[in-house]
């Protein structure tokens, strides 16, 4: 049976690039923007560009937020988020001023805090291709080798105290949580639908294998 894969649409995120990748490699979506439709999908992916704050107070205002953790944390629906999605995952972020998330990870959003002065060739916000180390035994990053190229356009980053959550590091002036995973959960800070070969293989393995 086909994958049904639901990508939430709460007002935020470039969701027509989005479903193009997944189109790309053979799947299919369906744009979700109504939490109790969720409940009718097999897999669940998480986009976002923008603020922090304005993101996760309309994903309130919608419902998505209850409906989201109980999905992840009873039901056990596999989840991708990306870019904001992955932030939006974690238990707050510093981003216009301290707010929660989802709290579906436990881990913390800050700016990126390396020392400017040393690093004068290195801009904030992050833009570009980068170099991804992801950890060997990962599901989401099967096949794509041990480093990795992927796109990247964030101010802020990801911050997890618990090291067996990283799937995947990068560096911008200091290193940074490029991934994580654990069971059905994972996220990427990286665009995969920007990323050419690379990111189409990382969301044929989140719907292959998760």
């Amino acid at each position: 049976m086909a994958v049904r894969l639901a990508i939430v649409d709460y007002g935020t995120g470039n969701l027509g690039s989005i479903a193009n990748a997944i189109t790309h490699i053979g799947g299919k979506s369906v744009f979700v923007n109504k939490p109790e439709n969720l409940y009718k999908f097999d897999r669940i992916l998480l986009p976002g560009v923008g603020s922090f704050r304005r993101a996760m107070k309309q994903m309130r205002s919608l419902g998505f937020d209850d409906v989201l953790r109980e999905l992840v944390y009873s039901r056990q629906i596999p989840i991708l988020g990306i870019c904001l999605g992955m932030q939006l995952m974690a238990r707050r972020s510093s981003e216009n001023g301290e707010s929660e998330g989802l709290g579906i990870i436990d881990c913390e959003v800050d700016r990126f805090c390396f020392d400017r002065t040393k690093q004068k060739d290195l801009k904030v916000p992050h833009v570009g291709f980068n170099t991804v180390l992801p950890r060997s035994d990962s599901l989401l990053f099967s096949g794509l080798g041990e480093e990795v190229d992927f796109y990247f356009t964030h101010s802020y980053r990801l911050q997890c105290s618990e090291t067996g959550l990283v799937a995947a590091k990068c560096w911008h002036g200091e290193d940074f949580v490029a991934a994580i995973e654990r069971g059905h959960v994972a996220a990427t800070q990286f665009h995969p639908e920007k990323s050419q070969a690379n990111g189409l293989k990382l969301l044929k393995n989140f719907l292959s294998k998760f």
